[in-house]
């Protein structure tokens, strides 16, 4: 009986004689305690480059647009402020919600390596068509994805247009990236390369303000898709209580048809900025 007495005594110095937990590992990083409460703020950005939904105007330091007259009444109903700031490219507002320096996404496509690092609220808040933008001057039938083979393509990095679309692309198309939308417009213009890849909307926007006429989209969109409001892991006001807010926001803005009237001011509001 000593012997054995004296063995605990051993394996207890040793720190041995209990099953590890979890919180005893270096490998367990703490969680940002999240709450309700703790949320006063709430710092949103998004594409940029992304008319009439965003853009920014100048060197401000705010977008504008319709995504952004959304967020304004998203916020009265949840009785929280949501700024929407320019962080940046739209590759870097990615890595910035990932890192939790950003809260929330205003507007982003599904895609499943992106719930690693942020949730999405559903339903979603706008929808939008993905087209392919082609020289008016050259001929390029497209009527299926499949059509695209053996042709060069073009769209603006760190975009998705659905995990359907992208997984093909990758596997099965020939397509650059670039930094901007408005250098993938003039390379396409200047005849560089036979389409480019993006949204009608933002695509028609751009192409206006820098003069480019020689460009058109062929009637069969590449996608319809749904932008959605993402919240990031990281951040400290991502919390059941208030993505639950919001979603019930959003599901009465969608039946009352909303977006649509936000898209139609976003619109107008991008023709008097020019």
């Amino acid at each position: 009986m000593k012997l054995f007495s004296l063995f605990i005594m051993i394996l207890s110095t040793l720190g041995l004689s209990s099953p590890a937990t979890a919180s005893d590992s270096v490998l367990t990083s703490k969680k940002v305690p999240t709450s309700e409460s703790t949320c006063k703020l709430i710092r949103a950005s998004g594409n940029a480059e992304y008319p009439p939904y965003l853009w920014r105007e100048g060197n401000s330091e705010q977008l504008s647009g319709a995504i952004t007259l959304l967020l304004k009444e998203v916020a009265k109903e949840i009785n929280t402020d949501i700024e929407i700031v320019y962080s940046g490219p739209w590759g870097r507002v990615q890595e910035d919600v990932a890192a939790g320096r950003i809260d929330m996404i205003a507007g982003a496509f599904f895609t499943l390596p992106r719930t690693h690092y942020m949730d999405y609220i559903y339903p979603q808040m706008m929808r939008t068509k993905t087209a392919v933008w082609v020289n008016a001057t050259k001929a390029l039938s497209y009527s299926k994805w499949s059509d695209l083979k053996g042709y060069r393509g073009v769209t603006v990095i760190n975009n998705s247009f659905g995990q359907k679309f992208d997984e093909y692309a990758k596997q099965q198309l020939s397509i650059d990236e670039v930094g901007s939308l408005e250098q993938g417009l003039r390379m396409l213009s200047a005849d560089r390369v036979d389409y480019l890849i993006y949204e009608e909307n933002p695509g028609k926007a751009y192409a206006q303000k820098l003069n480019i006429r020689n460009l058109k989209t062929v009637p069969l969109e590449i996608t319809r898709e749904e932008l959605y409001l993402t919240m990031s892991k990281r951040s400290p006001c991502n919390s059941t209580a208030l993505r639950s807010k919001i979603a019930k926001t959003l599901k009465r803005f969608t039946q009352e048809k909303k977006a649509e009237l936000f898209l139609e001011q976003g619109h107008d509001l991008w023709a008097k900025s020019q």
